[in-house]
């Protein structure tokens, strides 16, 4: 039943998620009839009866309704519509895009399982023998952490520009799929490690573990079981690194060059051809909530516990691993506040006159290609980043609270929006609002409030159900108070430090919208925009463009050093 709910939930969610794309022309901040114009008729004036009949010629004039009707009417039939700007037939476009994607996808899925297994093997091993299993080391925490534009940026840095080992753009053979793979697949592939380690640890603590190797069992048939046990609870992490992969497609496919369905979407949302732009997203959301439904039914088919993957606690860590711990945090803060400071005392006029220079005494880490101090500039774009990553934050928080009371709602919708990805809510941000950084903020909201809310409900379950509150109702408590006094404080403050835990992925999916143009403008000091304005010049001047990269490196590795802050051994 929860699963034909579950699923049910997730066919609603994704119907209304098709029809505001479907509704795109009619909500589009650009008036579609002007971009057809000026596309297909670029010597004729932009008058009122011109306009009026594009519209007429489009359908656009027939109202909402009638637009969305018609767009999934021919969706169904698998007829995508004609393009804007170049009038050739949208399939045209999209099926050879799709089979692209669907390659590169495919590579990246075989990295995401190749670092897992690779991750949990030894883990299996040691619960087998009956040694304790960690969290895994700092490769794996890295790669669960870095995004995917950050990680292609530095493939194309380190394998194709400066080693020349690997091809850094086209899609000509499978040497072209080796840097696309690794950075779409290398994140995923963090973080099911990371799940599977504790899910394998969890398990290896059962009673039964311990029976069968005192009964002799063999190891191997110990660590069947034990990955019997351990995957139910992690299968349904590989829906939303599904997701994330075909996230992944807009940004990757951009940067590689590859003629896949992110890099075609992300052309039409610049183009506004809006026809392409619908298939591209529709194809796209289609192939997430697709993988999320078999990872559902591969999860109930091996008839596991519905545990969370959460880590074992562990034995409290010595002092010097608290010390250790404590100098990563500074070692990768500092600098950062560093560059912060140095930034806003040079927040007038930072141009130097020199365009692309090395770093010299006057410009730390060199000039960009306007001639601005690369380091001033990159202080000042932390306050851009992270400034909005506090706001989306914030609104996440407040939404997630509100849906907290209602947790019949709020778990079956946090569960069916993790099928979208920041990249698609980015573009439907830019049709309906245009460019800029509210848009970005709005779109990282759209895809970060579902853990919020998840917990929010957990929470909100635990203090209804606290013993004593019994005992405050009959001493006529009304619910005002029961909210103010009661509820409230006990979910508000956790729920506070979940949203302070997400804090750093949202500054990468404001960077990662800035970095394909969906988000802050072009010449702001934004880090995803700085590192997108810069990456031509990668050869030339490098620290123009790795200056962003790794104080975004910076800010995550610090936050993730602070969270995983060992307590202190109880005396």
């Amino acid at each position: 039943m929860a699963l034909l709910r579950g699923t049910l939930t997730r066919t609603l969610v994704l119907l209304a998620v098709l029809a505001a794309i479907g509704l795109l022309p009619w909500l589009a901040d650009r008036d579609p009839a002007l971009t057809v114009l000026r596309a297909r008729y670029p010597g004729r004036e932009a008058t009122d009866s011109a306009l009026d009949a594009v519209r007429g010629e489009l359908g656009l004039d027939a109202g909402p309704l009638a637009i969305l009707r018609d767009w999934l009417l021919s969706l169904s039939q698998g007829d995508f519509g004609t393009s804007w700007t170049s009038g050739a037939p949208v399939a045209d476009t999209v099926l050879p895009a799709l089979g692209t994607s669907l390659t590169v996808m495919a590579a990246a899925l075989a990295v995401t399982f190749a670092v897992t297994a690779a991750a949990c093997a030894p883990a299996l091993r040691r619960a087998a023998e009956g040694r304790p299993v960690g969290p895994g080391g700092v490769a794996i925490a890295s790669f669960a952490a870095l995004p995917d534009f950050l990680l292609a940026t530095l493939g194309v840095a380190v394998f194709a520009t400066w080693t020349g080992l690997l091809p850094a753009y086209g899609f000509n053979g499978p040497a072209n799929l080796v840097l696309p793979a690794l950075a779409m697949g290398l994140p995923g592939g963090g973080v099911l490690a990371r799940l599977g380690r504790d899910a394998i640890g969890r398990v290896a603590a059962e009673d039964w573990v311990r029976q069968w190797r005192t009964a002799g069992y063999p190891k191997g048939r110990i660590a069947a079981g034990l990955l019997r046990r351990a995957l139910p609870p992690v299968l349904p992490q590989f829906a939303i690194i599904a997701v994330s992969i075909t996230g992944a497609a807009v940004a990757v496919e951009t940067i590689f060059a590859v003629p896949g369905l992110g890099r075609a979407a992300l052309a039409a949302a610049d183009a506004q051809d809006l026809p392409v732009l619908q298939a591209c997203m529709a194809l796209l959301i289609g192939l997430g909530f697709a993988a999320g439904l078999l990872a559902r039914l591969a999860a109930r088919a091996l008839d596991g516990p519905a545990a969370d993957a959460a880590a074992i606690p562990a034995t409290p860590p010595a002092t010097g691993e608290r010390r250790r711990h404590r100098a990563w945090i500074a070692a990768t803060a500092a600098p950062l506040l560093l560059a912060v400071a140095y930034g806003l005392m040079r927040s007038g006029d930072i141009a130097t006159g020199s365009r692309l220079d090395a770093p010299s005494a006057g410009a730390w880490l060199g000039t960009d290609e306007l001639g601005r101090d690369v380091l001033a500039r990159l202080g000042q774009g932390a306050l851009w980043t992270t400034g909005a990553a506090f706001l989306a934050c914030a609104l996440a928080y407040l939404l997630a609270l509100g849906l907290g009371f209602a947790p019949r709602l709020a778990h079956p919708l946090a569960e069916a929006f993790n099928s979208f990805p920041v990249a698609i809510a980015g573009m439907i941000a830019v049709v309906v609002l245009g460019r800029g950084q509210l848009g970005a903020v709005l779109a990282v909201v759209a895809v970060s409030w579902p853990p919020l809310a998840a917990h929010a409900a957990e929470l909100t379950a635990q203090a209804r159900a606290a013993g004593h509150l019994e005992a405050r109702l009959a001493l006529g408590a009304g619910p005002w108070w029961i909210l103010h006094r009661h509820t409230l404080p006990l979910v508000a403050g956790p729920l506070a430090a979940h949203a302070g835990l997400r804090l750093p992925g949202m500054a990468l999916g404001i960077a990662s919208l800035g970095f394909l143009g969906l988000g802050a403008e072009a010449d702001a000091p934004e880090w995803g925009a700085s590192l997108a304005r810069s990456l031509p010049y990668l050869e030339r001047a490098p620290l123009a463009a790795l200056a962003p990269a790794a104080a975004m490196i910076a800010l995550t590795l610090a936050v993730m050093a602070a969270v995983s802050l060992p307590k202190r051994r109880p005396r």
